[in-house]
């Protein structure tokens, strides 16, 4: 008899991972704390999803990649809003897109999929704690009643930042955890369509207002809006706490975002109603209890969304454990324990890349030497793809590891310090020289 699998949360990772098992022939139920997904509003919480190879990876795998596409809009470029001009800088050297895709648009249909498939769910099913030796989730309407047991061979985590299932494991001895906080939050608002269907700006952008300390973005939704997130700190000079008005909201855009004020006409109403939401990374260690439980996507390591890998990550855990179930025929022992050598190293690198991006996208994206540094790599790249892929693309377009790529962009960054210390770089960049000396360091690198 197949194996029974509880799924705690029915978000993006847990949706797919139940597809996936169901599609192997376990017996899969998928328990959800609140409504059913797809009666809830999602406005106001949601950054916009940036899908990349990765996920689109795992996708490919349980044939749901065309559907997806149906809901997403490919974005071949960053389109960088100065206060005194707009540029764009494209993402892949071989003309690579990102996906944007609602977050709560494609979570519900997700769920549709999956009861198609057989996927059954229990919703306003809150787990409030587990026994992890006998593999048994305890539920009740409200913590303070009576607890009824709910018991499966294995229960997989997918619960999110603030995991349940996580939190019965740290109960444990030797359990790691780490969780911090970033000094800054998001505000979600929007660009809405224009007459109704048009995009008020280019579609196939994604859009970054940077200005250092904080940023605006926007990505494009298939109704021709596009839904903007706003990063800034909680408290300072420029911060949150100094918007509570009408006026110094406007003065606040007016200011900084001249550009894109003008495409919110319900700013002021949207603003002052959406919530201010905590940025958090969590780390923690074991990822699993022997051939019992295992953590899962943003339970096991939620990030900062700074490279959009979130989901992407999470649906790569998905596509790690699959393969590793068709390995080992269902010893859960095993699974986990190669699941878990695989996936933390990664989940951390992740992490680490994630938090040093927000500078990239708030900061270096306006500075001409960081730009010009990036056309050195891509002309290096175009020319020597066996000795050169820029991280951004390593991470988001190939099939690298997490902690490869940081490792390597580490020595690339090393390497282009060099490079962009030479005298005169702006007026020889493009020249024999530099892509000699860069030359040189690489293989003298690889040595």
């Amino acid at each position: 008899m197949k194996t029974s699998i509880a799924i705690v949360g029915s978000g993006l990772v847990g949706t797919v991972l139940a597809i996936a098992l169901k599609q192997k022939g376990f017996n899969v139920v998928v328990y959800e704390k609140g409504n059913d997904i797809r009666t809830i509003d999602f406005s106001g919480r949601s950054i916009n999803l940036a899908l990349s190879e990765r996920g689109w990876k795992m996708l490919r795998r349980v044939g749901l990649e065309q559907q997806v596409m149906q809901l997403a809009i490919p974005m071949y470029q960053r389109a960088i809003h100065q206060l005194e001009k707009a540029e764009q800088q494209p993402y892949g050297i071989n003309g690579e897109a990102i996906w944007a895709i609602s977050r709560g648009g494609l979570n519900k249909q997700l769920v549709s999929w999956a009861e198609e498939q057989g996927v059954k769910f229990s919703f306003n099913t809150p787990i409030w704690n587990l026994d992890l030796k006998k593999g048994l989730l305890y539920t009740a309407k409200k913590e303070s009643d009576q607890w009824k047991e709910i018991e499966h061979d294995v229960i997989i985590g997918a619960d999110g930042a603030y995991s349940r299932v996580r939190n019965a494991m740290q109960k444990h001895s030797m359990f790691e955890y780490h969780q911090s906080y970033l000094p800054i939050g998001y505000k979600e608002l929007v660009i809405p369509a224009v007459n109704k269907t048009e995009f008020a700006i280019d579609k196939n952008s994604f859009h970054i207002w940077p200005r250092k300390d904080f940023m605006l973005i926007a990505l494009p939704n298939i109704d021709g809006s596009f839904t903007c997130t706003l990063f800034m700190p909680f408290k300072g000079e420029v911060a949150f706490e100094k918007l509570n008005t009408e006026s110094e909201v406007k003065l606040f855009f007016k200011t900084y975002f001249p550009d894109a004020l003008v495409l919110m006409p319900n700013l002021v109403e949207v603003f002052l109603n959406n919530p201010i939401n905590p940025l958090v990374t969590t780390k923690c260690y074991p990822w699993v209890y022997k051939d019992k439980v295992a953590l899962i996507g943003d339970a096991a390591h939620a990030v900062v969304p700074f490279y959009g890998q979130g989901l992407n990550a999470g649906l790569e855990d998905v596509d790690v454990l699959l393969s590793i179930i068709e390995e080992n025929n269902e010893d859960w022992g095993i699974i986990f324990e190669k699941y878990q050598k695989l996936r933390k190293i990664n989940g951390d690198a992740i992490a680490e890349l994630s938090f040093r991006n927000f500078r990239e996208m708030s900061e270096l994206t306006a500075d001409n030497l960081f730009l010009l540094q990036k056309k050195i790599e891509s002309r290096f790249a175009k020319k020597y793809p066996e000795l050169w892929l820029p991280l951004y693309d390593r991470v988001t377009f190939s099939a690298d590891s997490y902690q490869q790529a940081l490792e390597i962009g580490d020595k690339q960054a090393e390497i282009m310090k060099i490079i962009m210390e030479t005298r005169n770089i702006e007026h020889k960049w493009d020249s024999e020289e530099i892509e000699k000396l860069l030359l040189q360091l690489v293989i003298k690198n690889t040595k």
